[in-house]
């Protein structure tokens, strides 16, 4: 079995997985059954909605390395999702991680006009699946402190002691029994 063939089993096998997740999760969700084929219509891997909101995904996996996307996939998957009334967007997963989900605008863009995501760009930066399917939402440290016109005396505490904790100058533990 050549490099490609196994690489290409292994995205078939997440993209079927991403789709399992999407349904378990309430979305009515199709693999496109000519994704990833040489076909005249170039068309996304996934389709999925909740009936309120598509979505037109196309799904990349990697064992590590950044994954890249061709500015001919970005472009088509963005035409067919503004021609389907769906949201285009990228989810790409890496080994032992969960899938993560990028609007192609957020994506960084090479000086070949290729679309490039690192590990620590999806794990920092992507919205992930819970937050995805609308199980939980991202907060940040500001939203939690109130902002910088914030005087609550509580919130700022919390807020010290999170920031405390990202900063490594206090154990989780510590944080904790704080809290």
């Amino acid at each position: 079995m050549t490099t490609t063939v196994s690489a290409n089993r292994k995205g078939d096998r997440r993209e079927r997985e991403l789709v399992n997740a999407l349904d378990e999760a309430g979305f009515a969700v199709m693999r496109a059954p000519a994704s990833g084929a040489a076909t005249e219509r170039e068309l996304p891997d996934v389709l999925a909605g909740d009936g309120d909101t598509f979505y037109a995904i196309e799904a990349k996996s990697s064992a590590g390395d950044p994954i890249y996307l061709t500015g001919e996939e970005v472009e088509a998957l963005t035409f067919f999702a503004r021609n389907f009334g769906a949201k285009a967007r990228i989810a790409v997963r890496f080994d032992r991680e969960d899938w993560y989900f990028f609007h192609p605008g957020d994506l960084y863009t090479t000086d070949a006009g290729s679309y490039r995501v690192k590990k620590e760009k999806a794990l920092a930066d992507g919205t992930d699946f819970p937050e995805f399917v609308g199980e939980t939402e991202k907060v940040t440290l500001d939203e939690i402190g109130g902002g910088e016109d914030a005087v609550d005396p509580e919130a700022e505490e919390r807020r010290e002691v999170l920031e405390a904790v990202r900063d490594g100058h206090m154990p989780v533990e510590d944080a904790l029994d704080v809290l």
